[in-house]
């Protein structure tokens, strides 16, 4: 955990203010589908900030923030890689170009997406979906 969570001001400074909107508004179309715990953190050696979408002990994604760039984080386990190949053919040929080279560790593939625009945003909900149906109408 961190000891403050980071103000606006303090994320359109590290992310500059097109970026801050896309983190925005990744933010508010998983808040829209999903209810979950939500977590600020330190970002690791990578990053400056995560922050984590999670429910019942399980993480559903994470975004990232660093200088001019905003990560978003899926980690798929086994049975849900095969749930993504099953749906490949439905998601941009960009998003299944970073998954292809996403590494695969122990615990799953680890798939970090970093968007400069909400084009890709409706993959990332099929994405998403795959780990967990929404629970929100």
């Amino acid at each position: 955990m961190i000891d403050h969570i980071p103000s606006q001001s303090a994320m359109i400074e590290l992310l500059g203010q097109s970026l801050f909107e896309v983190w925005q508004k990744l933010c508010l179309v998983i808040d829209e589908k999903y209810e979950m715990e939500r977590l600020w953190n330190t970002g690791g050696k990578n990053w400056a900030y995560e922050y984590k979408y999670r429910r019942g002990g399980k993480t559903l994604c994470a975004l990232y923030a660093k200088s001019n760039c905003v990560g978003f984080m899926i980690i798929f386990g086994k049975n849900e890689r095969a749930k993504f190949e099953a749906i490949r053919d439905t998601l941009s040929e960009s998003v299944c170009k970073r998954y292809d080279e996403a590494e695969t560790y122990h615990d799953g593939k680890w798939v970090m997406f970093e968007p400069t625009d909400t084009a890709e945003f409706d993959d990332y909900m099929k994405l998403l979906a795959i780990k967990r149906k929404p629970n929100r109408k």
